[in-house]
């Protein structure tokens, strides 16, 4: 997991172990943000950073500019910093950096954030800097990897959390881990170490509803409770600003695609592995292979992009979202 990767660069850096370039690249900017900016508030003293600490901006310099900066000896002080941010607007002429790779000055800590695109590992930057440096990638989690994530970071603070307070969140925020992050900094600013989160806490701190929720429309539909079901796309409607339609299509896409590769597992005892899902949530999954056998999910999962369709306004006029969730479930009861 990156976490450990961060972790490790981390550790290094507290024991002196220092490289002279880091190139931090990838889709998540969540790790690249957090190497950076240890490395920015850690590594000199605040004497030192006055003549020894740079940020530079990709779009207002070049390749030969950030070499330039890379070159020069630090003042009173045994290493400097030079911070690139956005360094992905150079990525046309970021190649010309191998040189510099090659041969880095080993008294300047060179830190390259190069966000939401990747080096081709196959010329020569990429796999000089994993010679001379660290080459690190950091990587979107897939929405079934956060709730671990959540819980691995909480853990490291001393938190627990619950399953269905991770997946709230995830439902809720997705997985961009700085808006996970940010609205667990704000529940650890009211809770001590120790405390367990809980969807009360949730629905009480961060204003997603522990009852009226995607993740409970889904187990509703799984439990085929036809009453609460219909109850929670009642009060969707009625609050369309914070429950997406497109959101709640997306989630019950997933969860029959995943219940009909359940209804096709030989083995359900490794099904938590092979639908990438909490071994805690199985049990959603049991019960709902048992309300809606393999023809079934098929024909919901065929009215679940009926849906989504009609509601970009293909084979239908624009209908209201609660009418187009009622419909929904009306196909999937019956």
């Amino acid at each position: 997991m990156p976490l450990d990767k961060v972790k490790s660069i981390i550790n290094d850096i507290k024991n002196g172990n220092t490289k002279p370039i880091y190139f931090l690249m990838g889709e998540e900017p969540y790790y690249i943000d957090g190497i950076s900016k240890y490395i920015e508030e850690n590594v000199l003293s605040e004497e030192e950073k006055g003549f020894n600490q740079m940020v530079l901006y990709g779009r207002d310099v070049t390749v030969e500019d950030i070499i330039s900066n890379a070159k020069r000896y630090p003042m009173m002080a045994e290493k400097q910093v030079v911070i690139v941010k956005e360094a992905q607007d150079l990525s046309r002429t970021i190649e010309n950096l191998v040189s510099y790779a090659n041969n880095p000055q080993p008294t300047t800590i060179l830190v390259l954030c190069y966000k939401y695109k990747t080096l081709d590992k196959r010329k020569k930057l990429a796999k000089t800097v994993a010679k001379t440096g660290v080459l690190f990638e950091s990587k979107k989690l897939y929405d079934n990897q956060v709730p671990e994530w959540i819980k691995r970071v909480l853990s490291g603070k001393g938190y627990t959390i619950t399953p269905k307070a991770a997946q709230m969140l995830v439902e809720f925020l997705g997985n961009d881990l700085s808006k996970v992050n940010n609205e667990l900094e704000k529940l650890q600013l009211i809770l001590k170490p120790g405390d367990q989160i809980t969807p009360q806490i949730i629905e009480e701190n961060i204003g997603i509803s522990k009852d009226f929720n995607n993740f409970e429309l889904q187990n509703a539909i799984g439990e085929k409770d036809i009453k609460k079901a219909f109850a929670i796309i009642q009060y969707f409607s009625q609050n369309p600003k914070n429950n997406p339609l497109v959101m709640t299509v997306s989630l019950l896409y997933s969860f029959f695609s995943k219940l009909l590769k359940y209804h096709a597992l030989t083995n359900k005892g490794d099904a938590a592995k092979a639908l990438g899902v909490h071994p805690f949530f199985i049990k959603d999954y049991q019960t709902a292979a048992r309300n809606y056998p393999m023809k079934k999910v098929s024909a919901i999962i065929s009215a679940i992009r009926e849906i989504d369709m009609k509601s970009k306004g293909v084979g239908a006029a624009n209908l209201p979202q609660g009418d187009l969730l009622k419909e929904l479930l009306v196909r999937i009861f019956n």
